[in-house]
Parts: structure tokens; C-alpha cells; sequence
């Protein structure tokens, strides 16, 4: 089954994308679990997970990379090779 709307995909596909100077934003069915395997209880099908580390809600970003002024490419750093990454 296929959802509507601009980021359609089959229900069961995971999409994660890196937004520039912001969080991965996951899109799909996941399991995410802490560092002791007890696993994170999702309410949202697309959660955005913390890439600046300064989150209160680790591993889930809360927008503190806005008021940190967080910098990070969406893409490869410059130099690398996609299969190097």
C-alpha cells in the first residue's frame, strides 16, 4: 500500500534525510532503541532524530540546533566518496 501526498513510499520502506544545519529526519516503520537495547516508544511515524547532540530529549531532537546555531552539510563532506562514507 502506497501513501499519498510529495514523499509517497510503500508503507513498510524507510526514508532517513539529513537536513542541512538540522536533524535526520526519519520517515517510516523503525524500532529505536537506547544504548541498553530498551527500546524508545514512538508515537509518530516521521521523527527527527538530533544531530548537534545538545538535545534534552536525546536521541530526539527539540530544535536546541536552531538556538546553538548547529552547522552540518545534508551531503557528503567535501573530499569523500559515497563509497567511503
Amino acid at each position: 500500500m502506497f501513501r499519498q501526498g510529495r514523499d509517497a513510499q510503500p508503507d513498510d520502506e524507510v526514508t532517513i534525510t539529513a537536513y542541512r544545519d538540522g536533524p535526520f529526519l526519519v520517515r517510516g516503520p523503525v524500532r529505536v532503541q537506547d544504548q541498553d537495547g530498551n527500546e524508545i516508544v514512538l508515537e509518530r511515524k516521521t521523527v527527527a532524530l538530533c544531530r548537534c547532540g545538545k538535545s534534552r530529549m536525546r536521541p530526539l531532537c527539540d530544535g536546541t540546533h536552531k538556538l546553538i546555531r548547529f552547522r552540518a552539510p545534508s551531503g557528503l563532506e567535501a573530499g569523500r566518496r559515497a563509497e567511503d562514507a
